[in-house]
């Protein structure tokens, strides 16, 4: 049995997913960049340990080819703001 998610993996599971059912594919590291606002290697980082945790499938070198390795119902509801950089908020 997998270990659960931290809420951080949660919410980028969260957004994989609803980014997926949104575009008709998976985001780009450059989208979860842009939505988290954080860095291209904090994102890289995640997706690895999502991979490494047995949340995901990516294919290496392949731009959004990720896929969701859990159940729908496991997902959290997305919280856009609450993982956002807080240096950058007003």
């Amino acid at each position: 049995m997998k270990p659960a998610p931290t809420d951080r993996q949660g919410q980028f599971l969260a957004y994989i997913h609803n980014y997926s059912l949104l575009n008709g594919r998976p985001p780009a590291e450059a989208d979860m960049q842009r939505f988290f606002q954080v860095s291209p290697p904090s994102v890289h980082q995640m997706v690895l340990t999502l991979e490494r945790r047995g949340f995901i499938r990516r294919v290496p070198g392949a731009a959004r080819r990720i896929t969701l390795l859990v159940t729908d119902g496991s997902l959290p509801p997305l919280q856009p703001h609450q993982f956002r950089n807080k240096r950058e908020e007003p």
